[in-house]
């Protein structure tokens, strides 16, 4: 007679070894155990009903806590608008908008034959540029450095000439001073108002170049003496002018202007 140590069986076979429920090695049943009733194949102790593990379908367990991943979901679609909304009212507009065009060159007053553009017709524009003749404050002290104020005049003279070529009142009536004077064509004196309103538009002249400009600069006035050498039909004509400028508002204002032909 054989026992199982585990489960406690006993079996009367003996060519078994092990237990066949458990696998567990048997040992010889002593005196007391074979006298206790024998259930199952081999006698032994009864064993306890089979309990079948109880089956749960699919889907009953615990169910998972899912408002963590909605809130997730809804951070995400708030964060993508807001970067689209961002997108719509600040990168658009500007790659919608277009710069102003203003012509780039600029020709001298009461010169006969003021050029237009200092490569082209005077029709033709460019992108605006930033004026380094304007100041961000109408209060600023004027300028001492003398290579500065040449620099910023020279610009001036250049966007000058251009106002003159194209007839541009506008722009004329930035550069000019209200007590401007300066000399006419005709040899006569003129004020801003009378220069405005008699410029006409000249698209004879090819180019122009500025040539030997001296500055003097006292304060708040400054003179520029200088040629102006004008290509009109493939042909040169070079003028001496004097013009004079004041510090005011924040940028520098033409108050005067001569101009005659270089003798």
């Amino acid at each position: 007679m054989k026992r199982c140590p585990t489960c406690n069986k006993t079996f009367s076979d003996q060519n078994l070894s092990y237990c066949l429920d458990d696998g567990t090695p048997l040992v010889s049943a002593s005196s007391d155990d074979a006298e206790l009733p024998a259930t199952g194949p081999g006698g032994g102790w009864p064993s306890p009903d089979y309990q079948p593990p109880s089956y749960v379908p699919p889907g009953t367990g615990e169910k998972r806590k899912t408002w963590p991943w909605v809130a997730g979901l809804i951070a995400l679609l708030v964060l993508a608008l807001g970067g689209l909304t961002f997108a719509a009212a600040v990168l658009i507009p500007r790659v919608l908008k277009k710069p102003a065009p203003v012509i780039v060159s600029r020709r001298d007053n009461n010169t006969p034959n003021p050029p237009a553009n200092e490569n082209s017709n005077p029709s033709v524009t460019k992108p605006a540029e930033t004026n380094t003749n304007e100041d961000s404050s109408s209060n600023a002290a004027a300028p001492t450095d003398k290579d500065l104020v040449l620099a910023t005049l020279r610009d001036l003279e250049h966007e000058w000439m251009v106002a003159n070529l194209n007839a541009d009142k506008k722009k004329l009536s930035q550069i000019l001073a209200d007590d401007y004077v300066g000399k006419g064509n005709d040899g006569s004196m003129q004020g801003k108002a009378e220069y405005i309103n008699t410029v006409d538009r000249d698209t004879s002249v090819q180019k122009w170049d500025f040539e030997d400009l001296r500055l003097t600069l006292h304060g708040d006035r400054a003179t520029l003496i200088g040629q102006v050498n004008f290509t009109i039909q493939d042909k040169e004509v070079l003028y001496d002018f004097v013009d004079k400028f004041v510090w005011r508002d924040g940028r520098w204002q033409a108050t005067g202007s001569e101009v005659n032909l270089h003798q």
